[in-house]
């Protein structure tokens, strides 16, 4: 069972997320939060695995919530579910710590499905927020760092969302193989984690 928070000052909406979360048997909603820091605190006690988070809320933001939980309890995920697509919004997000950025209009079976890929450790962008990415990228004049061959395979198997041992499967190489290309591309890219290697590579057109 997959235990989510769901943060959203709108009443109706907030709702409404958690009617279509109960619809699925291996989601389990633990606790609802109107504003970003009731997210925080809510998180701080219950633990859940996702919290589901709006960006715009009054007092504490979404973007300023996920930065504090992500660092405060780093084994919770954060999974932005928002109506707002500006590149300030997704690259905030992501930078706070976010595994994810979908969007209030994507189907329930997308965000069903993102919540549970982030569960398990993967990263989930919307078409929409890859595109926005894409076009960023575009118009993006920065150095592009020299990836390997090998380094731009694992990395375009991890932005569609392969762990790590499936990464290895899928390339017949050892699971330590894969860890040791990620931290290469991580210092090559100046980043910490899978999300922000991904996002970046993105923005700067290596994927």
């Amino acid at each position: 069972m997959i235990r989510v928070i769901v943060a959203d000052d709108h009443p109706v909406v907030r709702s409404g997320i958690v009617g279509l979360i109960a619809l699925d048997a291996g989601l389990e909603v633990v606790a609802q939060a109107s504003d970003g820091a009731e997210a925080v605190d809510l998180a701080a006690r219950l633990h859940p695995d996702v919290v589901l988070m709006d960006l715009r809320m009054p007092g504490t933001s979404g973007i300023e919530a996920t930065a504090r939980i992500t660092e405060e309890l780093p084994e919770v995920r954060v999974l932005v579910l928002t109506t707002y697509e500006t590149d300030d919004d997704i690259l905030g997000a992501i930078e706070a710590g976010a595994s994810g950025y979908l969007l209030k209009a994507a189907p329930h079976e997308e965000i069903v499905a993102g919540i549970r890929s982030v569960a398990e450790g993967h990263t989930v962008l919307a078409p929409a927020i890859a595109a926005t990415l894409v076009s960023r990228m575009r118009s993006d004049r920065r150095e592009r760092p020299a990836l390997s061959a090998r380094e731009l395979e694992v990395l375009r198997l991890v932005a569609a969302g392969r762990s790590n041992p499936q990464i290895g499967r899928d390339l017949f190489i050892g699971e330590a193989t894969v860890k040791t290309h990620l931290l290469h591309v991580f210092e090559k890219l100046g980043v910490s984690d899978r999300t922000r290697a991904v996002t970046l590579a993105l923005e700067l057109g290596i994927l």
